[in-house]
């Protein structure tokens, strides 16, 4: 499987990047946002990357952030949406955007995209909303962390099973313990034993 890829960028296109590791030309798809934030040919991208395998091809899906990786990885999961719908949805909704609407239940901003009918945005906010890392609390929204390593480390702890206020609050806690700029894995072991704490 692979996770990552850092390189240079060779070329892009409308849904697509090549991007040269080593001297191999990886094929990426990619939502417009992940595009336009990897920059001109010649740069240097880290790009994270999802392979999807069927029975007559394997395709690399590259993304910007762990995070947009991960909402693809969700927004794949609704029944009736492709890899095609869920790269439209990400290229004109970022990762945080995403989740409030799904949270405030907002079809109607889900379905702006392109190939996204009422009916299919009802069922992704439906299906989508106890995983959105936004919940309600006492009336408002708490927000899981925005992006970096506290995102990861928050992502981390929904792949084990936490819910999503519980991983977000142990996360939060554990960053203020930590401060800005700690590392993942310090995060994630911080965070865990917070989790656990009664």
């Amino acid at each position: 499987m692979i996770a990552q890829l850092n390189g240079r960028l060779l070329s892009a296109g409308i849904d697509h990047a090549v991007i040269d590791v080593n001297g191999v030309g990886y094929l990426v798809g990619a939502s417009a946002k992940t595009l336009t934030a990897l920059g001109g040919a010649g740069t240097s991208v880290t790009i994270h990357t999802e392979m999807l395998v069927s029975e007559d091809s394997i395709r690399l899906m590259g993304f910007a952030s762990a995070d947009e990786r991960d909402w693809f990885k969700r927004l794949t999961g609704v029944q009736g949406v492709g890899a095609k719908v869920a790269l439209a949805i990400l290229s004109i909704l970022v990762p945080d955007e995403l989740r409030a609407a799904v949270a405030r239940a907002d079809a109607a901003t889900i379905a702006r995209a392109s190939g996204v009918g009422p009916k299919l945005a009802q069922r992704i906010v439906n299906e989508l909303k106890d995983k959105a890392g936004v919940v309600a609390i006492g009336g408002g929204l708490a927000a899981m962390p925005a992006g970096g390593a506290a995102a990861d480390a928050v992502s981390a702890l929904l792949n084990l099973g936490f819910k999503p206020a519980d991983a977000s609050n142990a996360v939060n806690a554990a960053s203020d313990d930590l401060g800005a700029g700690a590392a993942l894995d310090a995060l994630v072991r911080l965070a865990l034993k917070k989790a656990a704490r009664p």
